[in-house]
């Protein structure tokens, strides 16, 4: 049999997580994460972590696995994962990769292009002007030295903004100058599920999950971590909102209703991106039966 990537993709707080462990029960095999905060340890509540429980019923990789200090990205997590990917088809024919973090998921699917590493003194410099002069600043400087990128960016996304100001003042070039976009060709069949359902439904149990998760322990998770809040592993829904709670800037309350907010607007960003690969097959979380008779239909020998 043709070794079988299977991607379960979908929106924050839709299933993900409980739907792979199914699968890799009844196609006995394991789970690659690919999210970018749960591989960082001392941040399970708020990251959704799976239980003891539920990671005892099948073999997990990349969650806490590296420490918040780590300057981990998807180009990183891209060469960690096809290490994982072939060593795990020495011994299965199937594995299951899932996770939220589209950019992660589409390293492993197709590729990251090549880039300069990172320059620690201007990125700090980025860092400061972004705090001291705000996010316009960023924009008109890429306007000024990456017209093409300044077309394409999220330009309410400051860190996608100083990554591309960083190389640009490293290398004199653009940035648009290095994304061939090209996909990579991998050594294995993949073979793409997402998870979809109606909008007020994925809503509210968004809005379930993270009184949850208050119930859970998030703010103590929080206030553990809270001295090392300027990492960029901390810049991340659920505990930036309760940062400001700590720092006096909101009220409790009002930091619960901005993490809801917050990931409810996450998980609409993370449709309108899967919405784009037409390679996704869509399904509901509760048609178990429906995705193993479609995957195995497509298990190619």
């Amino acid at each position: 049999m043709e070794k079988t990537l299977l991607v379960v993709q979908g929106p924050t707080g839709i299933g993900k997580s409980s739907l792979s462990i199914k699968l890799a029960k009844h196609f006995q095999t394991e789970i690659l994460s690919a999210d970018s905060r749960q591989l960082f340890r001392g941040l399970s509540i708020g990251t959704a972590v799976p239980t003891p429980e539920e990671l005892s019923q099948a073999p997990h990789h990349l969650i806490h696995s590296h420490s918040i200090h780590d300057d981990y990205n998807a180009s990183r997590f891209e060469t960690d994962a096809l290490d994982l990917i072939a060593k795990c088809f020495d011994k299965l024919d199937v594995l299951i990769m899932t996770g939220g973090s589209m950019l992660y998921v589409d390293a492993v699917c197709k590729g990251i292009d090549e880039q300069p590493d990172v320059d620690l003194e201007i990125r700090k410099k980025l860092t400061d002007d972004f705090e001291e002069k705000g996010i316009e600043h960023l924009r008109l400087k890429l306007k000024q030295l990456d017209a093409a990128y300044y077309q394409q960016v999220d330009l309410k996304n400051p860190k996608r903004l100083i990554r591309a100001l960083e190389v640009c003042l490293m290398t004199g070039k653009p940035y648009s100058s290095f994304r061939k976009e090209i996909t990579k060709k991998r050594p294995f069949n993949i073979l793409k599920i997402g998870l979809n359902m109606e909008r007020e439904k994925l809503y509210n149990q968004i809005n379930q999950r993270v009184d949850q998760m208050m119930e859970a322990g998030l703010e103590e998770e929080a206030r553990s971590i809270y001295p090392f809040k300027h990492l960029n592993s901390l810049n991340t829904v659920g505990y930036k909102e309760l940062f400001a709670y700590f720092n006096g800037e909101v009220s409790m309350e009002k930091a619960v209703e901005l993490i809801k907010r917050n990931t409810r607007r996450y998980a609409r960003k993370q449709l309108t991106w899967l919405r784009k690969d037409q390679d996704i097959h869509w399904f509901e979380p509760h048609q178990l039966k429906e995705i193993i008779t479609f995957v195995a239909q497509n298990l190619t020998a």
